[in-house]
């Protein structure tokens, strides 16, 4: 299990920098109903991560695993996702910002602030599993989990494992938030400035970073 731990817990950092969500949470967090929508946005943060790994853990289960580890098709998944998180990470290079531009974000974010909880728990659980680059890390670490051989005990660890990591940004801006809110509004708005400004650069970064290392497991599984 201390191996299938270690394989996941790249993706899923992958998942927890997800600065656009960050942001978004933020937003929430500096808006009239701070708690309610952001409470509501990380339980389908957590809600989204948790089905769609699950589900890649048990379609990977029916893959035929050989005694030597992963099958060559699970070794193929990862391959795949390694050059699209590369292609995604020259495209978010190539569109940063240039020397005196702004930023751009996504249209719908200028309504987070006034989200109710249950379009922020929609909104969450969206974002988490059903966002293509999130996906693509939640059924890496589901092919991964699925075809590790390890007993179900172990399957729940390695998921809870993976899904408390994807979903610590998330978590310890809402929770802080909760527990000192007078004192987190500059601090929060002061990181999400930063994010706005770096988005572009932080996910090119991250996404070769995990790329080449899903293209070397993949690799690896195939040879």
């Amino acid at each position: 299990m201390g191996d299938v731990i270690g394989q996941i817990l790249p993706t899923a950092l992958g998942v927890a920098i997800s600065p656009v969500p960050i942001i978004a949470v933020i937003l929430m967090l500096l808006a009239p109903r701070a708690r309610a929508s952001s409470f509501g946005f990380l339980t389908g943060w957590v809600a989204g991560i948790v089905i769609a790994t699950s589900v890649f853990v048990l379609l990977a289960g029916v893959v035929e695993t050989s005694d030597d580890g992963p099958s060559a098709v699970v070794g193929w998944i990862k391959l795949a996702i390694g050059a699209l998180l590369l292609a995604a990470a020259g495209k978010q290079f190539q569109g940063r910002p240039r020397h005196g531009e702004q930023a751009a974000l996504p249209k719908w974010m200028s309504a987070v602030d006034s989200m109710t909880p249950r379009r922020a728990l929609g909104l969450g659980a969206l974002l988490s599993g059903v966002n293509p680059k999130n996906l693509g890390l939640c059924l890496a670490a589901g092919a991964t989990v699925g075809s590790s051989g390890i007993s179900t005990g172990g399957t729940v660890v390695s998921v809870a494992v993976f899904t408390l990591l994807a979903a610590s940004t998330i978590a310890v801006p809402v929770v802080a938030y909760a527990v000192a809110s007078d004192r987190m509004a500059k601090p929060l708005d002061a990181v999400r400035r930063w994010l706005v400004e770096e988005n572009a650069v932080i996910m090119a970064v991250l996404l070769t970073v995990l790329g080449v290392t899903l293209v070397g497991n993949g690799i690896s599984a195939i040879a």
